[in-house]
């Protein structure tokens, strides 16, 4: 049977610095200051007083990326590969197929392969040979509204 005053503990225990014994008066946290001190907190930025690096580079330009559109990008030969003759062709048809995966994108027809089937396609875009494609073997195109 264990006894609680027997018991061994699990792990090395960390030694304890500045509690008296062989390391003399600074425990070796050098003379004084924030870090000689318990709990020190030094953010990685801080330079000591100096001016950061941050705050010295100039800061100039404009960055237009978060208003940017991002389309998933769709081929015709690919529509051929994966869907049948007549299909209606959406986004959550394309995701069911695993054509497009990941976050909810606006979904562009790009005119690459030759088409050998007709399809009703609903995108967001399409390039102006894929949109004549569709139509010349008999599809429609239907442009998605605004969101």
């Amino acid at each position: 049977m264990s006894v609680l005053h027997t018991l061994v503990p699990a792990g090395k225990k960390r030694k304890r610095i500045g509690r008296g014994g062989s390391r003399g008066g600074t425990a070796g946290f050098g003379h004084k200051g924030q870090k000689a001190r318990s709990g020190p907190h030094i953010r990685p930025s801080f330079e000591g007083g100096q001016m950061p690096l941050t705050r010295r580079l100039p800061k100039r330009g404009f960055s237009n990326a978060p208003f940017k559109v991002s389309y998933e990008i769709v081929n015709l030969k690919t529509l051929n590969n994966f869907f049948e003759e007549g299909a209606t062709i959406t986004m959550e048809a394309l995701r069911e197929k695993g054509i497009v995966k990941g976050p909810v994108k606006l979904l562009k027809i790009l005119g690459e392969g030759t088409l050998e089937k007709h399809f009703v396609v609903h995108a967001d875009k399409f390039s102006k040979t894929a949109e004549s494609a569709i139509i010349n073997k008999g599809g429609r195109v239907h442009l998605n509204k605004e969101k």
